[in-house]
Order: structure tokens, then C-alpha cells, then sequence
């Protein structure tokens, strides 16, 4: 069976900074009382409809990937792109962003799987890869959150940021010596759906006249329970990775995962009983984007050396849906 690796990440953040002071003129809320419940100090934020867009940060970021993995638009065979915030909801931004690099007529499709949407990702490019369908797949995930903020909510409009990273995932060749996506595993239940939801504009609830104006078309979220959930299920997400491979949470060198909240990685940390230094966070300066939480990160820890070729890494990851999954690869 084929092997699939991690060929090269990229990522992409707004320039436009949305620092806690900022939104202390716009909330109730102070730099204190978010630092402590979320660990947040600022995040990237787009700038109006004239700015580039979900399909513009997605694009950045892929390009980023494949001239990391030292491949041409032209090597690629499919997008898969995460994301919850579309430009449209017709077409899917894969469509955009494959036109955006000049690929050619390739596989293309999005995922609507919250925070958990680039692991995702990584599952359906390894099985494409190893089944033998394609040899370079570029996987994305990317979020507008700020699109979906309600800015009178101070409970969850401190949270969220925009931005994307991506990933080419890659057949493996004999001299790879070990490197590739170990494992993965994918999960969800629907009945707690409303816990995590926009209620309104989708075909069941459409927007009108009359509703536009209302908070529902904005995120909803019960913060405790889904605290209370996440870390119990990215902590089972870890461990069925683990297992699958082989694998002690002491062999891990580094957890990368979803970048939700600072108590929720620091209670999965415990869970997995791992030591501080091996779990990596940017969450202070981006906040919580979502699908593109784990690629920017993944990123960003490669591209100072925190992880090297060899690193284990797992990701885990958990959202609305609700969602949620791991994957084990070694760089």
C-alpha cells in the first residue's frame, strides 16, 4: 500500500490586527477577562467586502504549500478545501482557489466539518493517495469567522479570528525512511447539534426581510458544554490514533491541536499526560480559526523548528457538528 506524507505546509494570516483593547471599546469585556478564560491576546482579522476573502487567504496559503513541497500548480490532482465560511454558497471555494493557481482540471470539493475540517482533509487525501487514485493532493483549511461574529456577544465574539493554512500531502518514496500519515480517526453526533450552530441561512431557514437584522445568522455556542465535550473527545480521537499505530503518548514529540481555547488544550495536555513543552500553541495571536486552527500552526511550528523531518506529531480537533477527529503523522 502506498504511503502518504506531508510534503510542505503553508499559511496565511490577514495583516489587520483585532487586539483585546480594541474590543473593549466595542464589548463589554476587559484584556484580563479574556487572557484568563481563553488565553487570546489578539487576532487576524479581514477587512470589509473589498478585501480578498476566504478563496484569497486559501490561495495564499496553498501557494505557500507547494512551493514548499517543491511542486508547480500543475502537480496537484485535487483540492480539498475546509471550510464553514465559503466566498458563495455556490461554487464550492475549492473551485476558486484551483482557478486562483492556475491548476488544471482537477478533483475538487469542500468539507463542512467545523474545527475538525482539516483533519478531515488529511483522512480523505491519505485514501485517495494509498488506494493509488492520485499522487499530490493539496488539502486546505481555511475560515472568514469574522463573517459569522456577532460583535454584541462577548462570549464568543473575543474568540474567533480569520486566516488558513494548507498542506500537500504527497505518495511516499522508499528513502522516505518512516515519514508519512500514521493514522487517523474521524468522528461526530448530530444530537448535540445545537450547541454549536448558526441557525439561520440555510435552506431550512432561509434569510428574508424580516430576519436578516437577527443574531441567528450569526455562530451560537454553549461554551461549558462544549468545553466538557471537547476535551473528552479529542482526548479519545488521541488515543485511538495512538493505538492504531502503535504508539505511546510518550513517543509523541510534539501535540499539535485544534487551537480552540488555552483550558481546553491545557485539560487535553493532562489527558494525554504529555509535558508542556510538547504541546504547541500560537492561540494568543490568531484566537480560534477554526479549519485553519491546525495548519497554521503545523506551519508555523515547522517553519521555526519546533517540529523537524522526523518530528511525531499528533493533531486532534473538535467543532460543530458536532465533530471531531486525530491524526498521527511524522514529518
Amino acid at each position: 500500500m502506498n504511503s502518504a506524507i506531508i510534503k510542505g505546509t503553508g499559511h496565511y494570516t490577514p495583516e489587520h490586527i483585532l487586539t483585546n483593547a480594541d474590543l473593549e471599546k466595542i464589548v463589554d469585556t476587559s484584556d484580563e477577562w479574556i487572557q484568563t478564560r481563553t488565553g487570546i491576546q489578539e487576532r487576524r482579522v479581514l477587512n470589509g467586502h473589498n478585501d480578498i476573502g476566504l478563496s484569497g487567504m486559501a490561495t495564499n496559503a496553498a501557494r505557500d504549500a507547494i512551493d514548499d513541497a517543491g511542486l508547480e500548480p500543475k502537480d496537484i490532482e485535487a483540492v480539498i478545501m475546509a471550510t464553514v465560511t465559503p466566498d458563495y454558497r455556490l461554487p464550492a471555494t475549492a473551485t476558486l482557489v484551483q482557478h486562483n493557481l492556475g491548476i488544471g482540471r482537477v478533483a475538487l470539493m469542500d468539507i463542512v466539518a467545523a474545527c475538525t475540517g482539516f483533519l478531515y482533509g488529511l483522512s480523505v487525501s491519505r485514501a485517495f493517495i494509498t488506494c493509488g487514485m492520485y499522487k499530490n493532493v493539496l488539502v486546505i483549511g481555511g475560515e472568514h469567522l469574522t463573517s459569522i461574529t456577532n460583535y454584541e456577544d462577548r462570549t464568543t465574539c473575543v474568540l474567533f479570528g480569520d486566516g488558513a493554512g494548507a498542506a500537500v500531502v504527497s505518495r511516499g518514496e522508499p528513502s522516505d525512511n518512516g515519514r508519512g500519515i500514521l493514522a487517523t480517526y474521524l468522528a461526530g453526533d448530530g444530537q448535540y447539534k445545537d450547541l454549536l450552530h448558526i441557525p439561520l441561512g440555510g435552506s431550512k431557514n432561509p434569510f428574508t426581510n424580516d430576519n436578516a437584522h437577527l443574531p441567528g445568522r450569526h455562530v451560537h455556542m454553549d461554551g461549558r458544554e462544549i468545553f466538557k465535550l471537547a476535551v473528552k473527545e479529542m482526548a479519545d480521537a488521541a488515543e485511538h490514533v495512538l493505538e492504531q499505530a502503535g504508539c505511546k503518548p510518550s513517543d509523541i514529540d510534539m501535540v499539535i491541536p485544534h487551537q480552540a481555547n488555552h483550558r481546553i488544550i491545557e485539560a487535553l495536555r493532562r489527558r494525554l499526560n504529555v509535558p508542556e513543552d510538547r504541546v504547541y500553541s500560537n492561540i494568543q495571536s490568531y484566537g480560534n480559526t477554526s479549519s485553519a486552527s491546525v495548519p497554521i500552526a503545523l506551519d508555523e511550528a515547522r517553519r521555526t523548528g519546533v517540529v523537524k523531518e522526523g518530528s511525531l506529531v499528533l493533531s486532534t480537533a473538535f467543532g460543530g457538528g458536532l465533530v471531531w477527529g486525530s491524526a498521527l503523522y511524522r514529518l
